[in-house]
């Protein structure tokens, strides 16, 4: 093949999806273009498939834009750890993606302290633990950490048929793939196809895979600390794709990938990713989402290879460069540190500031709203705090008729 064939086709926009690129051109150029991807173009991964290859991406094609790994370093000023309007969206949106029974009220109620009163307000009980201990950076990721954070999170709180033998790092039986047929019921399912792919049938009988969960983890810890030329938020959107794939729990895989996106952004010192309600980006493009899964799944029956790409650039694409605006920008947290370190803040409003954040992070909000979700102040304190960060640029304000609404400078 020569460099012009394999340039445009390795430029088409159809590159992710090699059933779709294999209609443009003749087979022959096709088996040619893939063997020279496999053998040069590809960037092998030091995670394995369950045949013990290598999974790989194209990493001409997956290019993360520096602003989002800025905006995920941007320092916060609230005092909270991870953001109370943040990990709000995080539960609802990770809940949603897989057709999890929760109410908003209720994550709100559990959120704000109350008990968990049933087994749905359990399951928002143990995400809100999973996403507290995850945004500790003294939590390392370890085998036993992970196995902490499942059982917190996820694990405690299923069916007595879907948790982990006592012990047991991971699921002890096999799961079995039917086949790309299924994909449409998987989704109404809210699972991912990649979720099945631990066993491959092979004609009409099937040939069993053993599974190799332990050594497979433990090949993902290695990988999550070693040092690595991908960078840290293509790295996390790998770590999020691989436990999809292993599918290493009977039940809340894709609710455990997120998480462990998340955890490892914070491991690196991503710590307004505790900001940003990743899965919420998610939830808004889950189409896009369970579709990047089924054509890495789709793709390696073509090419014999598992190409992580057509994810990394779901991610890229859906989540990380519609970042902007998703927290604070520099220049507001500048003016806020600039205005401190000149005492026009007052500790009373640093306290307000934080928690404004915190609570609302770029949502619209109304000075009652402010005094009741503070439940510390005085009508007069909130609305002299507003109308003086209003002032200072750290506040806008939207009249709607007789009412007024702030929100976060952008």
């Amino acid at each position: 093949m020569d460099a012009a064939l394999f340039t445009k086709m390795l430029s088409d926009k159809s590159v992710l999806d090699l059933k779709k690129l294999g209609y443009k051109y003749p087979q022959a150029d096709m088996g040619e273009f893939v063997s020279l991807l496999k053998n040069g173009f590809y960037h092998p991964l030091p995670l394995k498939d369950f045949s013990g290859q290598s999974l790989v991406y194209l990493d001409s094609v997956a290019q993360v834009h520096l602003s989002a790994a800025r905006i995920l370093l941007t320092p916060q000023s609230s005092t909270q750890l991870y953001g109370a309007k943040a990990m709000e969206e995080e539960i609802i949106s990770t809940f949603t993606i897989e057709q999890v029974d929760f109410s908003r009220d209720s994550v709100r109620k559990i959120l704000s302290g109350f008990a968990p009163a049933d087994e749905s307000e359990n399951r928002i009980y143990g995400m809100k633990k999973g996403l507290e201990f995850i945004s500790d950076p003294a939590n390392r990721i370890t085998e036993s950490s992970i196995h902490h954070l499942y059982e917190t999170a996820i694990g405690a709180y299923l069916p007595e048929e879907d948790r982990l033998h006592p012990g047991s790092f991971y699921r002890h039986d096999s799961v079995y793939v039917v086949g790309s047929k299924v994909v449409g019921l998987l989704r109404k399912m809210g699972k991912t196809p990649l979720q099945f792919l631990r066993h491959e049938a092979s004609g009409k009988s099937g040939t069993k895979r053993g599974l190799q969960l332990p050594e497979r983890m433990g090949e993902l810890v290695r990988f999550i600390h070693e040092e690595s030329d991908s960078n840290d938020l293509l790295k996390a959107a790998l770590i999020h794709f691989y436990v999809a794939y292993l599918h290493p729990y009977f039940d809340g895989n894709g609710r455990m990938a997120r998480l462990m996106h998340l955890w490892y952004l914070v491991q690196q010192g991503y710590s307004s990713a505790l900001f940003v309600p990743l899965s919420e980006y998610v939830n808004k493009s889950r189409k896009g989402y369970y579709d990047a899964y089924t054509l890495a799944e789709e793709n390696a029956r073509i090419s014999g290879v598992l190409d992580v790409t057509p994810f990394l650039v779901y991610f890229i694409e859906n989540v990380y460069h519609k970042l902007n605006g998703a927290i604070p920008a520099r220049r507001t947290t500048k003016a806020f540190q600039a205005a401190l370190s000149q005492g026009q803040v007052t500790e009373k409003e640093k306290v307000l500031w934080s928690f404004v954040l915190s609570a609302y992070g770029e949502a619209e909000f109304s000075t009652k709203q402010l005094e009741k979700d503070f439940g510390n102040a005085a009508y007069a304190t909130i609305r002299s705090f507003v109308l003086k960060f209003e002032h200072l640029g750290l506040l806008t304000s939207t009249r709607y008729g007789n009412r007024v609404k702030y929100r976060v400078q952008a």
